[in-house]
């Protein structure tokens, strides 16, 4: 199976980010921001990830097709 490079940060920052955000009712709010900007870092290196290989996938589909 196949998985492009960027999707696992991506989607972890995304569940790490909403739980921060979930968590600001139930721990002191300077520790839930911290988590949410973890999260968020994540999702942006992710998706720097998924745009940055984007290209190798294109190229590799088109040699299958061959």
């Amino acid at each position: 199976m196949d998985m492009r490079e960027g999707l696992v940060p991506t989607v972890l920052g995304t569940v790490v980010t909403t739980s921060g955000l979930v968590l600001r009712k139930f721990i002191p709010s300077n520790i839930a921001w911290g988590i949410v900007g973890f999260g968020l870092a994540h999702v942006v290196l992710g998706t720097i990830d998924l745009f940055e290989h984007d290209d190798e996938y294109s190229i590799i589909e088109l040699y299958e097709e061959e």
